[in-house]
């Protein structure tokens, strides 16, 4: 079993636990965020599957999007005014995000797990979570610059 494999069986569980049926649409959208690592937007997860489900709407997308935020096994990151983009939930990681085009890149970086109990021990907050965001330009857009 691939770790994709794994991720979309634990996910599908999920959803059984919770009480969420589990419709050929809801495993194709959870199939396509586990499989991408774009941090698609609720668009792009449509323009993907339409060929497969001629009768989906982007509102199903986001419908089931939005149940799959709910149970806790996608995030919804929103940067500024551009449409959200959906990530699949797996071990906590960071976003290095280009100015240039949007693009967003996850990395893992463990050492920052003590950050939220520093910032609990220092400052008497109960902390739920933290978010580091690292912005700069893709090599794409580096190479653009430079044909010009």
């Amino acid at each position: 079993m691939t770790v994709a494999q794994t991720h979309l069986k634990e996910a599908l569980d999920t959803l059984k636990d919770t009480g969420v049926r589990i419709t050929p649409q809801r495993h194709a959208i959870l199939e396509y965020l586990i499989n991408s690592m774009t941090h698609p937007t609720a668009d792009d997860i449509y323009k993907a599957l339409e060929g497969t489900f001629p009768n989906m709407s982007v509102a199903t997308v986001y419908n089931n999007l939005r149940v799959f935020r709910e149970v806790g096994l996608v995030k919804e990151l929103t940067y500024g005014d551009s449409s959200s983009r959906f990530d699949f939930v797996t071990t906590q990681h960071y976003h290095v995000i280009c100015e240039g085009c949007g693009k967003i890149v996850d990395f893992h970086y463990p050492g920052l797990d003590e950050v939220e109990q520093l910032a609990a021990h220092v400052t008497g907050f109960k902390v739920s979570h933290h978010r580091m965001e690292v912005y700069g330009e893709c090599p794409e857009c580096s190479k653009k610059k430079e044909m010009h």
